[in-house]
């Protein structure tokens, strides 16, 4: 009897596409991946919401969601919500006190808010924002992950994440992160599977990493 194949989602972090995902290869007689995308969220839009939304596009029961960043936040989201496999983030955080101290301070400050996010068409401080990293060496590799520049995503992804409450984590959720992470420095990650010399962008410069271990942490 032929073994029924796992769907596999997979989420972007904020403001990427699902290119960030294009060398990432899990073997076709086991899995099926299906890629997400973001979209402009409805004014007043909470993030649970948005999670019932995306929920619209899965297609399978029991999938594995895999999330990216602020993506890893919204897969979590998206698991409280329906059945799932497993759910994986990486370069995410799993509860709000992995979050860096400068992000708690801006809930408090409410600064997020002065962030000129109107300033949609520079890729440079859009890649600041999501990949904690300035692209002026590589802005032409980046204008083809992150295309997501609408202001209004971009003001509502920023205050979902300042404002994330999630104080305690589902113990089976799987955590990848990278030991040079910016966005989300590592001293704050509790309980995941450490990446040597990974940073935030990892899914994009260490896909053989990911590639040859996703498998055996899909199916574990």
């Amino acid at each position: 009897m032929m073994e029924q194949k796992i769907h596999v989602y997979m989420m972007p972090g904020m403001a990427a596409n699902s290119k960030i995902f294009k060398n990432i290869r899990l073997p076709e007689d086991r899995f099926v991946i299906h890629l997400l995308e973001w979209f402009v969220p409805e004014k007043g839009m909470t993030l649970s919401a948005y999670a019932r939304k995306m929920n619209e596009q899965i297609g399978e029961t029991d999938p594995v969601l895999i999330g990216v960043s602020f993506g890893g936040m919204l897969v979590q989201e998206m698991a409280r919500q329906m059945p799932v496999k497993k759910v994986i983030i990486i370069s995410s955080v799993k509860k709000r006190s992995e979050m860096p101290k400068r992000l708690v301070f801006a809930k408090y400050t409410r600064l997020h808010k002065l962030l000129p996010t109107g300033l949609v068409n520079n890729l440079d401080l859009v890649a600041k924002y999501a990949f904690g990293e300035t692209v002026t060496q590589r802005i032409d590799l980046y204008k083809e992950y992150l295309d997501v520049r609408d202001k209004y995503y971009l003001d509502w992804a920023l205050d979902q994440i300042v404002n994330w409450s999630q104080s305690e984590c589902d113990p089976g959720v799987v955590h990848i992160h990278g030991e040079k992470d910016a966005v989300f420095p590592k001293q704050y990650i509790k309980d995941c599977i450490s990446v040597k010399n990974g940073t935030h962008t990892m899914i994009i410069h260490r896909y053989k990493w990911f590639n040859e271990r996703l498998p055996a942490i899909i199916l574990d």
